[in-house]
């Protein structure tokens, strides 16, 4: 019998914030336990890449747009950064 095990990638989209909110939406996003994880690219221009678990697409997706009346996200195509 053969096993084979399958492997699911995480998800990287990329955003810009106002650079005075990533901290915040940081925070937001860490205390959900391993749904996602926020990296700043460039905190100068507020450029940061949120990796999403596998599986928990739809629920990044529902914090961020429980955000938007907070603070403003703009989705960056990852190919155009």
């Amino acid at each position: 019998m053969t096993f084979i095990k399958t492997v699911s990638i995480a998800n990287r989209r990329f955003f810009r914030l106002d650079r005075r909110q990533i901290g915040f939406v940081k925070f937001i996003l860490e205390a959900y336990d391993n749904v996602a994880v926020l990296t700043t690219l460039d905190s100068t221009i507020g450029l940061v890449r949120i990796t999403v678990a596998p599986g928990c697409d739809k629920l990044v997706e529902d914090i961020l747009h429980s955000l938007a009346g907070e603070v403003e996200i703009s989705f960056i195509d990852g190919e155009n950064r």
